[in-house]
């Protein structure tokens, strides 16, 4: 039984990863583009970008990482989702301004940090919140 969900939690965090790499994408590039062709400031960049990818993220996630709970409407469930990742903003964002403003470690590299390190309260808080099988 043990096995048979830990095998189930690594196929789920399979997928998760599949669909973070996807949002990553669209992430990393927006702000790349929102940098340096765009010269907007990277703090803002990075919200902007982090933001494109949490609706990418949304639509993915819960089309083929976490079963829709039944007790959740969209709409709610959307706002769930929206809160989750608007602490994860906040997180990226803090991350960000500190590996770029204290530790002077370039942009690029620090959003890779940050998203690896915010990576695992997403999993971890959507799982939870979102995810019907551990309701």
């Amino acid at each position: 039984m043990r096995e048979a969900l830990e095998k189930a939690n690594a196929k789920q965090f399979a997928k998760f990863a599949a669909v973070g790499i996807a949002s990553l994408a669209v992430d990393y590039v927006l702000l790349l583009v929102l940098v340096e062709i765009l010269h907007v400031d990277f703090l803002i960049a990075t919200s902007v970008s982090f933001i494109a990818s949490v609706v990418v993220n949304y639509f993915l996630s819960m089309r083929y990482v976490f079963a829709h709970r039944g007790d959740l409407s969209r709409k709610r469930e959307f706002t769930i989702f929206a809160v989750l990742s608007a602490i994860g903003l906040g997180l990226n964002d803090l991350f960000m301004f500190v590996g770029v403003a204290f530790l002077s470690i370039g942009y690029q590299l620090m959003k890779l940090i940050s998203t690896f390190m915010v990576t695992w309260y997403n999993y971890f808080s959507r799982r939870k919140f979102l995810d019907a099988s551990q309701a």
